[in-house]
């Protein structure tokens, strides 16, 4: 069965002016153009549609869709298999969601009891697994799944105090990071207060320390744009130094 561009917006739920979009970006292009100049798709391009919209459900953004899409070796059956793995996820999030938001509104009622770890257990799962999404594969690779899973179960345990600190502790560390990068010395003063504020901070998730696994995990960081990005945000270079001002620190 074929489509006119028309057609096939109505049928994806989308608009006409989206499909010439995906169009022009080479993401999703017509089988061919009639004699009246009308886009024309075929079942294969209303597949490849829904694959589309599969990762724009998941937040991809376009210019990282095309590039996945656009791969010679790329293969709808696992990218489905995949994104089947990533809603149930995502559902599994939302549930938890929702049992929090109503464990609370019984609780405000009056109906119930409920603890103060209880009500930060959805966020907590939440943040376990964007981080899985983001950095889950690496960071198994590196450790290993006991010492990730054991990471995940201490922070699931963690209490609210805990939680609201290491969160501090955190925002402390960004707002040292540029301090200390003026210095332009990772063994300053103020560079070994942030590499020991690094640490502190990864002890409310970790499992056991290491100065072994902390130059491992700095060195990550700087290999791997994701990480990297996550501290250059605070200042440009910032990864760098962290990573320097950690190795200084685990010398000692």
């Amino acid at each position: 069965m074929e489509y006119t561009i028309s057609k096939l917006a109505k049928l994806a739920g989308v608009s006409t002016r989206t499909l010439r979009y995906y169009d022009e970006i080479d993401l999703l292009k017509p089988t061919r153009i009639n004699s009246s100049g009308y886009r024309i798709y075929s079942q294969k391009e209303v597949d490849r549609l829904q694959q589309i919209l599969f990762f724009r459900e998941l937040e991809v953004d376009l210019e990282t869709i095309t590039q996945i899409m656009n791969e010679p070796g790329f293969d709808p059956l696992t990218a489905l298999l995949r994104h089947q793995n990533e809603l149930v996820q995502k559902r599994t999030r939302l549930d938890k969601l929702i049992e929090t938001i109503d464990k609370t509104i019984a609780h405000q009622k009056g109906e119930m009891m409920m603890s103060n770890n209880e009500k930060f257990d959805a966020f907590k799962e939440q943040l376990i697994a964007e981080n899985e999404d983001k950095y889950g594969k690496e960071i198994r690779e590196k450790y290993g799944d006991k010492t990730v899973n054991e990471s995940n179960a201490k922070f699931r345990g963690m209490s609210k105090e805990d939680y609201e600190e290491m969160q501090s502790i955190e925002n402390a560390l960004f707002e040292l990071l540029p301090k200390a990068l003026e210095t332009g010395d990772p063994s300053s003063e103020l560079a070994q207060q942030l590499a020991a504020k690094h640490k502190e901070w990864l002890t409310y998730s970790w499992p056991s320390y290491s100065k072994e696994a902390h130059k491992g995990l700095a060195e990550m960081y700087v290999a791997d744009e994701r990480f990297k990005a996550y501290y250059d945000k605070v200042i440009t270079g910032g990864t760098e130094f962290l990573r320097d001002a950690i190795i200084v620190f685990v010398g000692k």
